[in-house]
């Protein structure tokens, strides 16, 4: 299903694309009721404590992604909030639209935190309360083509021991509810032990 290409006013100012670092923060969120690929920004989302974000199609502790209910449906929802970072639109931009917060189906779009990067358990402050622990990332699918003919060949690709990376953002559940606003600052706290290397959830 190709997303609303509409004006969407409710987001801070994207990154500029220059190398000076960013302070962390949310640049926007974004809810969607409907199994939908893009959500709609929104001037402020709710994070409800093992559950994911209020008024989303994904909110449960169980899975509520349509294929994975399928297979499983008693299996634990590690993927209750869904995170981007905004450089990225910067990086796959090509021939096609711009990609915007929300496009590729996330609920909180950051700038200034590698988000891939992040050991699995990393613990995400929110704004003033809202807690996330990092789960894994994102897998992306062949729907992200249908949204962008060949944008899914520029957020997977392999490093050179030819592993594959993928970059379309990282999975979380909530671990203390709060309101989330665009302009919000992100505090990343690191798990204890040694660095865990994300993988796909």
């Amino acid at each position: 299903m190709h997303a609303d290409r509409s004006p969407n006013p409710v987001t801070a100012p994207l990154p500029p694309p220059a190398p000076a670092a960013q302070p962390p923060r949310v640049v926007a969120v974004a809810a969607s009721a409907g199994h939908r690929f893009s959500k709609q920004t929104r001037p402020v989302i709710r994070l409800v404590e093992g559950l994911g974000v209020e008024g989303d199609a994904h909110l449960g502790e169980t899975v509520q992604h349509r294929s994975r209910v399928r297979r499983d449906p008693s299996q634990p929802n590690l993927r209750q909030v869904h995170l981007i970072h905004a450089e990225l639109f910067e990086e796959v931009h090509g021939d096609g639209p711009r990609v915007l917060p929300g496009d590729l189906g996330e609920n909180v779009t950051t700038c200034g935190v590698d988000l891939l990067a992040l050991s699995a358990g990393t613990l995400l402050l929110l704004g003033d309360t809202a807690e996330v622990v990092v789960t894994g990332l994102r897998n992306p699918c062949v729907q992200i083509d249908r949204f962008q003919p060949g944008l899914l060949a520029r957020v997977v690709g392999r490093d050179a021991q030819g592993r594959v990376v993928r970059k379309a953002g990282v999975m979380a559940v909530v671990r203390r509810g709060g309101e989330v606003r665009p302009g919000d600052p992100v505090t990343v706290v690191p798990p204890d032990g040694p660095h865990r290397p994300l993988e796909a959830v």
